[in-house]
């Protein structure tokens, strides 16, 4: 004698065509390790100018001054960030993706790039920015000289 078929029925939690990592063919992996070093301020502040814009822009926040009381800072110190806004597309977008610093200080700094936001004419701005990055160039040099004892 056979036993009469039998129904379970049971809820699953979960999305519909979500995947389980533990399917075949698919292996668990550790997490990856953080790249040394650290995103560079200026990049930071590029960045934080990008997203204040959007903000001001969607209405979320209504002006510079609201931004800094938001962000327990001068308001002259959100204007100098949101200068950065000023600058040549190609410039910011550099800014955004300059390498991380392994060790020692930022190779740019804010301080260095506001005379570049004053001006108006992007391409009177990247021969500054140019001029910049090849003084910084010189500048690295040296130090790598200085510490190799190169002098």
């Amino acid at each position: 004698m056979s036993t009469p078929p039998q129904t379970i029925e049971c809820t699953l939690t979960g999305r519909r065509g979500s995947r389980c990592p533990c399917r075949e063919g698919h292996s668990l992996q550790p997490p990856s390790l953080p790249a040394p070093g650290h995103v560079p301020r200026v990049s930071r502040l590029m960045a934080l100018a990008l997203r204040f814009e959007g903000l001001l822009q969607q209405g979320v926040i209504v002006n510079y001054a609201e931004l800094a009381r938001l962000g327990h800072v001068s308001r002259a110190r959100v204007s100098q960030i949101m200068n950065l806004l000023a600058l040549a597309p190609n410039i910011q977008e550099a800014l955004l993706f300059l390498p991380r610093t392994e060790h020692g200080r930022d190779l740019i700094h804010l301080q260095q790039l506001q005379p570049l936001t004053a001006v108006l004419d992007w391409r009177r701005q990247r021969l500054l920015w140019r001029a910049l990055l090849q003084r910084l160039a010189a500048r690295s040099f040296k130090e790598c000289d200085r510490a190799a004892g190169c002098n």
